[in-house]
Formats: C-alpha cells, sequence, structure tokens
C-alpha cells in the first residue's frame, strides 16, 4: 500500500478558501488592530513636516530685450542655468551665509537636507522649498535664501540673476506623515499577517478531519465510522442513548451493592 500523501502533497484551494471564511473575524480584528497602531504611530510616534516654498526666476543675461527677438538657444540657456543655480544654493558658502543671516543654529549639514531646488514644469523658474517640523521657521528659511542666493549667484556669474517671482508663506498643514496612507498600510498588513498565519495553520494542520481525507490522501479502505456523541449536531441523535447506557450502568451499581 503506497501513501499518496508522500508522493505528491496538493494543496486544495477550496479547503483554504473555507478555512479563511470560517476565521473572517480573526482577519477583521487583525486588521483593526494594525490599522489602529498605525494611525496611532502615525499620529503621536512621528513628528510633522512642513513645507514652505518660494519661487525665483532665471534671468539670463545674453537674452536679448528691448523688443528684439528671443531664440530658442537662449531660453534653452536659462534653462540650463536653474541647474546651475541648484548647486550654487547647495554649497557650504551659500547655506552658511543662510544660517548666519538667519540666526539658525543648524550646521551646514543639518540645513542642506532642508533645502531642495527643481525646476518648475521645465522652465527658467525654479521652486525652492524647505521643510521643518516648525511651520514659520520653514517659512523664515525660505525667504533667507530668496535673499542671499541672488547675491551670490552675481558674485560667481556675471550677467546673469536671480528674480523673485513669489515669497514663502508660512504653512498652515503638514506635508508628512500622510495618517491616510499610514492606516491604509497598516489595515493591509494585518489582513496579509493574519491570512498568512490561517493558511499556513491549515497547511500544517495534519489531523484526519473526515473520510474524504483517507480516500483522497491514503490506499486505505474506510471500513467504518464512529460518531461524536459531544458533538453538537448528534446530541439529539445519540443523547438517549448515552444517557440510557448511563442509567443502566447506574441501576447495575445498585443491585451489586
Amino acid at each position: 500500500m503506497g501513501n499518496k500523501a508522500d508522493e505528491e502533497q496538493a494543496i486544495d484551494l477550496g479547503k483554504l478558501i473555507k478555512a479563511l471564511w470560517h476565521r473572517a473575524w480573526a482577519i477583521v480584528l487583525s486588521m483593526l488592530i494594525c490599522g489602529g497602531a498605525a494611525f496611532a504611530y502615525a499620529s503621536y510616534a512621528i513628528t510633522p513636516m512642513y513645507e514652505a516654498n518660494a519661487l525665483l526666476y532665471v534671468n539670463n543675461g545674453s537674452l536679448s530685450l528691448g523688443g528684439t527677438s528671443i531664440s530658442l538657444s537662449d531660453l534653452s540657456a536659462s534653462k540650463t542655468l536653474v541647474d546651475t543655480y541648484t548647486i550654487i544654493l547647495g554649497t557650504r558658502r551659500t547655506l552658511n551665509d543662510v544660517i548666519e543671516e538667519a540666526n539658525l543654529d543648524y550646521t551646514y549639514e543639518e540645513l542642506s537636507k532642508m533645502v531642495s531646488a527643481a525646476a518648475v514644469n521645465d522652465t527658467e523658474i525654479f521652486e525652492v522649498t524647505v521643510t521643518s517640523p516648525i511651520p514659520y521657521e520653514a517659512e523664515h528659511i525660505t525667504n533667507t535664501i530668496v535673499e542671499v542666493l541672488p547675491d551670490k549667484v552675481a558674485e560667481i556669474i556675471d550677467g546673469c540673476s536671480v528674480r523673485t517671482v513669489d515669497f514663502a508663506v508660512t504653512p498652515v498643514k503638514p506635508v508628512s506623515p500622510n495618517i491616510t496612507k499610514y492606516t491604509m498600510y497598516g489595515i493591509l498588513l494585518g489582513m496579509m499577517i493574519s491570512c498568512m498565519v490561517i493558511v499556513l495553520l491549515e497547511l500544517l494542520d495534519n489531523q484526519i478531519q473526515d473520510d474524504d481525507y483517507l480516500i483522497q490522501n491514503y490506499d486505505f479502505p474506510v471500513l467504518a465510522m464512529v460518531p461524536d456523541i459531544f458533538d453538537s449536531g448528534n446530541s439529539k441523535k445519540y443523547g438517549s442513548y448515552g444517557y440510557g447506557y448511563g442509567a443502566k450502568n447506574e441501576r447495575k451499581g445498585k443491585k451489586e451493592s
């Protein structure tokens, strides 16, 4: 007699789905716990960060003014200068001047992680962004950069300048953390963990549940089945038998005594 289970172990998807359905309460509970934990972590454990933004315009001195036409090469040169100005903004000299002008307690390394700049929609305008846990500090640093950067650019690049398009204002709402996203990630994580645990327990369960399990996995013939008298479905069917058997033994004991 061979053991089919040793030769091939098939995964019954229907059985797994049934196990997940029967333990849906555990899945929902896990989703609520993980989602609530993620919500609490994002709300109370992570420091909110605020962003202040200012817009600057790259003025290329080679552009022809006074009503004459502007060539595509001139516009391309202005766009290229955006990258140059971004590099100048991130230099130690520029940021140290910003620290001194704004009277900050940050080092150059700390401030450089808070400041970023990029072109807006591939134009000659670029945006300076400062991220800080303090809203008014983000606005103060950004506007200080707007004041310091034009002088630095004028010192390094002849014939070019930076003009302010829009100053920064004090941010009202934090940009991070995204509490909704953290909560959704927690809910999904809870669902995945609970489903994996249920599936793993079901796959590791080698108990014989019914006669179909023996027929499908072994060559042993099923000769008879012993009903469970304690099962709720069979309590009515076998309850009187169990009671009568007990009463008979009880009367027999009294006669012997």
